[in-house]
């Protein structure tokens, strides 16, 4: 029969597991630490075998399949994600007029406006995201002070269309959202290329 004393490996173990137990804010901070770890290394598991939705694997048939042939047994085809593209033709009109709108407002700055008054009368046709950014703006910077043309969609998607304006200064690239049914805001502008 073996002879226990307080040192040795039994007692390094036993030790161990009596720590967690001497108050329960240490018992409380144990579990924390190890749920954490045990979703850490899940989390980590998935993205290594690919199986999760962030696993960075390729979107399309099974690497196993040809082109052209159907994904290999066991294997559930996946759709590829990409935003839907529509035809130019097919960009609202309310989106045109109130980026055509808003570039007449962008334009309009007479010597003395200020960055409010300036801000003010972009309100009604931007995103209150991006009316927070254009806030800082002085408008004694915005180079173009009349809109020279029609606003044009370069590109149409379901929720989004890029528009292009022309002033007498510059030709502006806005990012038009669908912030409602039929309520189109700029989100977003840069000079056009």
């Amino acid at each position: 029969m073996p002879i226990r004393t307080r040192r040795g490996r039994a007692a390094a173990y036993r030790a161990l597991w009596e720590w967690p137990l001497h108050s329960p804010a240490r018992l409380v901070g144990v579990l924390v630490v190890l749920a954490a770890l045990a979703i850490g290394i899940s989390s980590l598991g998935g993205a290594v075998g690919g199986s999760g939705p962030g696993s960075g694997r390729a979107l399309g048939p099974a690497p196993s399949a040809a082109p052209g042939q159907a994904p290999a047994q066991g294997s559930a085809p996946v759709t590829e994600l990409r935003p839907r593209t529509l035809p130019l033709a097919d960009a609202p009109p309310v989106a045109l007029a109130v980026a055509q709108r808003w570039t007449q407002a962008w334009a309009t700055h007479p010597p003395g406006t200020t960055a409010a008054q300036w801000s003010a009368g972009l309100a009604p046709y931007t995103t209150d995201e991006y009316l927070a950014v254009l806030s800082s703006v002085d408008p004694a910077n915005v180079p173009g002070t009349r809109v020279t043309g029609p606003a044009q969609a370069v590109e149409v998607r379901p929720e989004a269309v890029r528009v292009q304006v022309p002033t007498d200064a510059v030709r502006l690239e806005l990012l038009l959202v669908q912030v409602g049914p039929g309520d189109w805001r700029v989100s977003g502008y840069d000079r056009a290329s």
